[in-house]
């Protein structure tokens, strides 16, 4: 069994139009909703042994977000293919993994079309198919190995995006 914690980033800022969209950091709501995600992961034991994170500040900050909620230390890999990744890239990266539970953070549009991809049915929550920012999908896989995941393979365990987490 491999499980995957697919999550997009949290809200980033917009304040500076002149910065490139790779340095955009987290707004406020975006660092809580990052801490609430890691809460809301620890709480569940949905714990990732490795992460795939795009290189992008608003990623990388995602994830420092959750990491302190988590026990132990994952494995963090910065993918710059991630950055803005359509599912197929998504995919290749993910083959990649070495861990039973594998934490990948991407963006949109690309992460969506990622996940509904990826599994046999979608979850009920409306916003699904909106993959809104800091929505995070938890998938199970019956496979031993990584290399062997495709579209369509995976079972939904759980979904949930930040403002439906109680703090």
């Amino acid at each position: 069994m491999k499980r995957l914690i697919l999550t997009r980033h949290a809200k980033s800022a917009w304040d500076d139009p002149t910065m490139a969209d790779h340095d955009r950091p987290l707004n406020d709501r975006g660092k809580a909703a990052a801490a609430d995600l890691g809460q809301w992961l620890a709480s569940r034991d949905y714990i990732p042994a490795e992460v795939f994170c795009s290189d992008a500040l608003r990623t990388r900050k995602t994830w420092s977000g959750i990491a302190p909620a988590l026990p132990g230390t994952p494995v963090l890999e910065l993918k710059p293919a991630l950055y803005h990744a359509g599912p197929d890239v998504m995919l290749a990266v993910l083959k990649h993994g070495k861990a039973d539970t594998v934490m990948m953070i991407g963006h949109n549009p690309g992460i969506a079309e990622f996940a509904a991809r990826l599994i046999t049915a979608p979850p009920l929550n409306p916003e699904f198919h909106r993959y809104p920012t800091g929505a995070t999908l938890v998938v199970d896989f019956v496979t031993d190995d990584w290399a062997d995941v495709g579209f369509g393979m995976g079972a939904v365990v759980d979904f949930v995006i930040p403002r439906e987490i109680d703090p």
